[in-house]
């Protein structure tokens, strides 16, 4: 039986002012040209990058975030240089705008979401490890630091304990929900750009615990599993079409929300992913209106990992993991540098209480020596959600789920 569960614990970027909700209480300043721009892009790519990893992962469950990934991929591109940079630019849809915009726009993009909401938990945390032999370049470090706030740590990583100092670094900013994100340091290793992201948010409107039920999940090869039921009936955000049924669930003061996408029965949920580009997700968000919904939600929990080199080196940077093309001369002058692997893990939880989820990004660097090996509103079907910041549009996570799992 394959089963999916697609979560884009996304921290990656999308702007719809006019769909924005926050409350009285919640001072909150309007987004810059720059800003804007930046979120516009990163919004496209966090929907190319769910569609894409949709398309290699097929049936099995998956959880993403490509705002973690966005993070460390923008701390990297400031090492990158030539046609690198510009792949990767345009890989996370940036290409034309100038790297001060890109981590300007990062940095105030970054406290926007760490202050925007009292009542919802959300950090963000970036590291860059270097083995403190390669005399890598200040300037990097300095920019890292400067708009992305990254701890630079120099290790010696053939001391065993190097490895885990870094995954203690993970852990720690993760709350222990993902306790590791490197299994090994291999020889070849010069570098680790790392990102984590801790999100937790009660619901606005919390699930009466003793509502939920058993009840059945029907997958998508047309058998049932059981699980537990929640059920709530309240007035939410909601949108419906011939495809699919929508409904946004509010966290805390309402800054942070879940916006759920179920497919009609007769439709295909990879054929609504297929069509979740940024044109037609902005038009739904347009559409929605306040309704008395009655909700049944499975509760869930997932924990999960991927390689995604072939996932970026299908969006467009494949120049980056390319040992004799790749040019990240501004983090080291006088030996080769390329992207050995990206990897992501991730964590959520979604229960009566609320939402809790974690992400943890890694860039490993290698030089051009090394050779890597190849490494009612009711969902009981499989339905797509969005945990999203409502003032800045900012996609925290994107999921597809196909088998809630315990």
């Amino acid at each position: 039986m394959r089963n999916i569960l697609l979560i884009i614990a996304i921290l990656i970027l999308l702007l719809i002012n006019s769909c924005s909700e926050s409350t009285d209480n919640t001072p909150v300043r309007p987004l810059t040209q720059d800003e804007k721009q930046i979120v516009t892009s990163g919004n496209n790519f966090g929907l190319k990058f769910f569609r894409e990893v949709n398309r290699e992962e097929g049936d099995k469950n998956i959880v993403l975030s490509p705002l973690s990934v966005s993070m460390a991929l923008g701390m990297t591109v400031n090492g990158a240089a030539g046609s690198t940079r510009d792949s990767m630019l345009k890989t996370l849809e940036m290409l034309g705008l100038s790297m001060d915009q890109v981590n300007n726009s990062y940095q105030s993009l970054i406290n926007l979401l760490l202050n925007i909401d009292s009542k919802v938990q959300f950090e963000l945390a970036n590291s860059i490890w270097y083995r403190n032999t390669f005399p890598f370049e200040q300037s990097f470090f300095d920019l890292c630091g400067k708009y992305f706030n990254a701890q630079v740590t120099g290790l010696n990583f053939d001391d065993p304990s190097a490895k885990d100092i870094i995954n203690d670094w993970v852990n720690t900013n993760t709350k222990g929900k993902i306790k590791d994100i490197i299994d090994n340091i291999n020889p070849e290793s010069v570098m680790f750009l790392i990102n984590a992201i801790y999100f937790k948010g009660n619901w606005t409107y919390k699930f009466d615990s003793t509502k939920t039920k058993n009840d059945q999940f029907y997958l998508i090869n047309g058998s049932s599993k059981d699980c537990r039921m929640m059920n709530q009936k309240n007035k939410f955000s909601y949108y419906s079409n011939n495809d699919f049924q929508s409904v946004d669930l509010p966290y805390g003061n309402k800054d942070y929300s879940m916006t759920i996408f179920l497919p009609k029965p007769e439709n295909n949920i990879n054929d609504l992913i297929n069509e979740m580009n940024d044109d037609n997700y902005k038009q739904w968000l347009l559409n929605f209106n306040t309704d008395s919904v009655n909700l049944f939600m499975p509760k869930y929990k997932i924990e999960y990992g991927l390689l995604l080199n072939d996932a970026l080196k299908n969006l467009g940077m494949s120049i980056a993991f390319d040992g004799e093309r790749a040019d990240f001369s501004y983090i080291l002058k006088n030996v080769e540098l390329f992207i050995s692997e990206v990897k992501l893990k991730t964590f959520i939880l979604v229960d009566e209480e609320g939402t809790e989820a974690a992400a943890a990004t890694s860039v490993v660097m290698v030089p051009t020596s090394y050779i890597p090996q190849n490494p009612t509103v009711r969902l009981d079907r499989p339905f797509v959600f969005v945990i999203r910041e409502n003032n800045s549009g900012t996609i925290v996570f994107i999921g597809k789920i196909v088998e809630p799992m315990n």
